[in-house]
């Protein structure tokens, strides 16, 4: 039987021998694509030659194990991950892809010929769907691949599918076209003597299951819904590892496999806990056997575990926004199934890594190589949820029992959104526990209560592409490490809309202009001719190109114009890049190798550098890394870039690869004596022109993250000036003294005399004001009533009430209205028997007495404090409480 890493090999060296070069995993996470947080599918790192923005060069055969994450959007597995036996959030995706070389034929050709010849399938039990056509799209069923699937399988194993099944789409524009998946049929023979095989594709049956989709890649999907041809066809497949393994393992689930087992049989000894290997019956908690909880979590652990750990290998820390909120969901609801039915009061997750960087750190090396970091990250968000989890479960059970006690099955937006605002529950965690009780939740309800305190909600402000419109065909070729003018055209324009106000993206044949990308803002500047000029606000990346942001379009889109970027903007914006270069080379001088570039951003203005390391910089670590820095400025080293290389040179060269960051074949290495990196951005001629390097602050992101942010050149030139008039400002105050630092200690010992002091003159004239209190108490109904309104700060107020406590002890009611400054205050002081006797609530009562003053408060039974903003009816205050106590 092989094993799960020699079928992942196998894979990779059959289409090897087909003339397909072996390529890396792109990132999961997706960096420098707006449409896209993560990678879902195989062809993402691939969009660009597929839409036709970039040469694939001479290799037009790729294959490669890609790693994928669904758990949003269109496509998204994450409900039914660990309650059915094959959907994960993590999955790897095998793929070979052909870009204008084979098509159906040899796709389906070389697909029976692995699986058949290569991994011994019984050709029996595969079945194959095609495209049936879809009227409404004009387009008719694929009989191409269907005639050449005949050639395989017998007639009764080719089925027709539907456009939802059998014509794949990324999302709602872009690359698409018809496929064939391939089904295997993995039942007992007494089984499929009863159902015939074809009844039960595509019928979520567990053990009938697509194991492979071969995309034909042939349109382009346009904002308006149309199809129009892709520039050239494209083979891009999809096999399931996870489930391929299952059926060459005869396992009934994935996780039964040794993908799974290893970390399965760890969440067995960590928790105490067995695996029953049960198939669950629902995704109703109340529906399920203890067994059946206990397997669903331990499968959803062992999913979860792997995407978050692959996430932040990638570059994607948990947070509250976007792609990081994504991330810190799945965390949290591993959590809960580990908490709730594993018994796990503590971090539990992390402890599980060194199993999974084990099983899997050979074919990606990015886990071994940050193991120490995932861990950190993982126990740290483990150890934050857990300490509200407990609360925030109590809190809905005591709601879902208020809702089996008045008969009502949904659960209310309000208290979804409190779940959420106040303990950390994303809502389809809530959605998820209820579920399992059989109630629902008011998912409207929650987004309402979103919306009314503006929070991260889902993109609330709607942007909406416009198709682009062809001025003329070309590809765009960048010129900006060389230029900062340069005379083009424009390629395609497209308007965007959002909200109430619109602009417009411009494609251009040649620019100079740099799209924003790696931390780096992009290019302001214009397009320039005789007759017009017109304002470049900024530029994005997209596919592989730069983006030209407009207000407005050039009155004549034909014409020839000459690019210019904002050169003081460029220069001051590449001088923090090149520093950010030399920060990170400083910081493993200093601190040691395991510090690893972790996200980076700059602009003309800011410098901003996040790093793993596992404590604070010292101050003393961090002058180091300045002075550092600063004679790498001075000695004014040049620029030495490496266009266009290959990656095994450019790693001969000695550059620094940063993990989550797609490299291809090709790169360009940027070095400045003996900082060496892989890198796209635009740097400054040589380090002298940095000017200056001053670091302003250091803090901490995230578990094992520190940030550091710096200023150069002019910023620290404005710093400086600014530093100075500030020096000569405290210089005047002190009647400018020589030694400022001896006058300031100077004056900060005479204050604090006097503030101690201070101290005790106000102690003693608390002290009399209480004596002269006490001595004109009156007595009603045998109880001392002390009242007044005198002028004192709210700390002596406290201490007078309290001080009058003391000497009085019994049956004493003390009011005092303070008006010190232009607020007014009320102190309500009960004695012990007052408030037990008496049934007296000093909190109470003065949250009546403080509207008066127009103003509110409370406190505890004997002791409670007020504020309004009436001063003039501070002493009908006082007298209400008086009135309040009944005296």
């Amino acid at each position: 039987m092989m094993t799960a890493n020699e079928v992942r090999e196998s894979y990779k060296k059959f289409f090897e021998g087909k003339g397909h070069k072996i390529v890396a995993s792109a990132p999961m996470v997706i960096k420098d694509d707006p449409t896209l947080m993560f990678t879902n599918a195989g062809m993402n790192q691939w969009k660009d030659i597929i839409l036709g923005t970039k040469d694939p060069g001479k290799d037009i055969r790729r294959v490669d194990s890609q790693k994928c994450l669904r758990v949003s959007g269109k496509h998204n597995d994450l409900e039914e991950v660990g309650h059915d036996t094959y959907h994960h959030t993590m999955f790897e995706m095998l793929g070979n892809w052909s870009f204008g070389d084979y098509f159906k034929e040899g796709a389906i050709d070389y697909a029976w010929e692995y699986l058949v010849d290569v991994l011994h399938l019984n050709p029996d039990d595969l079945y194959v769907t095609v495209f049936e056509g879809a009227k409404e799209e004009g387009l008719a069923r694929d009989d191409e691949a269907a005639g050449y699937w005949a050639k395989h399988v017998a007639a009764d194993h080719i089925i027709d599918g539907n456009k939802h099944d059998n014509f794949w789409e990324m999302g709602d524009t872009g690359p698409c076209g018809p496929c064939t998946e391939i089904h295997v049929d993995s039942r007992t023979p007494e089984e499929k003597a009863k159902v015939p095989g074809r009844d039960l594709v595509n019928k979520d049956n567990p053990q009938v299951i697509e194991i492979w989709n071969l995309v034909f890649m042939q349109y382009n999907r346009k904002a308006d819904g149309s199809l129009a041809p892709l520039p050239m066809h494209v083979i891009d497949t999809g096999m399931g590892f996870e489930r391929l393994v299952r059926m060459l393992q005869d396992k009934h689930s994935n996780y039964d496999t040794d993908i799974f087992q290893p970390v399965i049989k760890q969440i067995e000894a960590l928790s105490g806990k067995r695996y029953g290997f049960t198939t669950p019956t629902g995704p109703n908690g109340e529906c399920m056997s203890e067994q059946e909880k206990t397997d669903v979590a331990m499968r959803v652990v062992a999913d979860h575990l792997r995407a978050v750990a692959f996430s932040i290998a990638d570059g994607q820390l948990p947070s509250n926004a976007k792609a990081g909120y994504v991330i810190r969901r799945i965390l949290r609801r591993a959590v809960r199934y580990a908490y709730t039915f594993l018994g796990q009061k503590e971090a539990f997750l992390y402890r599980l890594l060194p199993v999974l960087v084990h099983e899997m750190g050979q074919a990606y090396p990015e886990l071994p190589a940050q193991q120490e970091l995932i861990g950190r990250v993982m126990k740290e968000e483990e150890d934050s949820f857990l300490r509200t989890l407990e609360k925030g479960i109590n809190l809905l059970n005591g709601d879902m029992d208020e809702l089996k006690a008045h008969g009502r099955s949904e659960l209310d937006g309000v208290s979804a959104f409190r779940l959420f605002d106040t303990y950390g529950f994303p809502l389809d965690l809530t959605e998820l526990i209820c579920r399992e009780y059989g109630y629902t939740v008011d998912e409207k309800g929650f987004n309402e209560e979103m919306a009314k305190q503006k929070a991260r909600a889902r993109n609330a402000a709607a942007v909406e592409n416009g198709d682009w419109e062809i001025i003329r065909d070309g590809e765009q070729e960048f010129v900006g490490y060389d230029h900062t003018e340069y005379s083009c055209h424009i390629l395609r324009y497209r308007k965007v809309t959002q909200k109430k106000s619109f602009h417009f993206e411009l494609v251009l044949d040649r620019t100079p202009f740099y799209g924003e990308m790696g931390g780096q803002v992009g290019d302001q500047g214009a397009l320039v001719n005789d007759d017009e000029t017109v304002a470049i606000l900024d530029t994005k990346r997209e596919n592989n190109q730069s983006i030209h942001i407009v207000g407005e379009l050039p009155k004549d889109l034909k014409a020839e114009f000459m690019a210019c970027v904002d050169v003081e903007k460029r220069n001051a914006s590449a001088a923090n890049h090149t520093a950010t270069h030399l920060l990170d080379y400083a910081l493993k001088q200093v601190l040691g190798d395991h510090v690893e570039q972790k996200g980076s951003y700059v602009d003309p203005t800011t410098l901003r550098f996040d790093f793993s390391h596992f404590q604070k910089v010292t101050d003393e670590e961090l002058r180091r890394v300045e002075r550092l820095v600063n004679r790498l400025v001075r000695e004014d080293l040049p620029l030495d870039e490496h266009r266009d290389i290959p990656l095994a040179e450019a790693r001969q060269l000695g550059a620094v690869a940063l993990f989550g960051e797609k490299y291809g074949d090709k790169v360009r290495v940027v070095r400045f004596g003996p900082s060496c990196e892989f890198c796209g951005g635009i740097h400054a001629k040589s380090t002298g022109r940095i000017g200056f390097f001053k670091i302003i602050g250091e803090s901490s992101v995230a578990a094992g993250i520190r940030r550091i942010e710096a200023l150069t050149g002019q910023a620290c030139e404005d710093a400086l000036y600014a530093l100075q008039d500030t020096m000569t400002d405290l210089r005047a105050l002190f009647n400018n003294a020589k030694d400022l630092k001896a006058a300031l200690v100077k004056y900060i010992g005479e204050h604090d005399e006097m503030s101690k002091e201070i101290e005790r003159f106000r102690a003693q004239t608390v002290e009399r004001t209480k004596q002269e209190l006490l001595n004109r108490a009156r007595l009603v109904n045998g109880v001392h009533v002390v009242k007044a309104v005198l002028p004192l700060e709210p700390a002596d107020a406290k201490d007078l009430v309290f001080k009058l406590r003391e000497s009085m002890g019994e049956r004493l009611v003390a009011v005092i209205g303070s008006t010190a400054g232009d607020k007014p205050l009320l102190t309500v002081m009960f004695s012990d028997d007052m408030v037990k006797d008496h049934g007296l609530d000093a909190g109470k009562i003065i949250r009546e007495a403080a509207r008066l003053i127009k103003g509110g408060g409370g406190g505890q039974p004997h002791y409670a404090q007020a504020g309004g903003k009436d001063v003039d009816a501070i002493g009908a205050a006082v007298d209400k409480v008086v009135e309040l106590a009944h005296l």
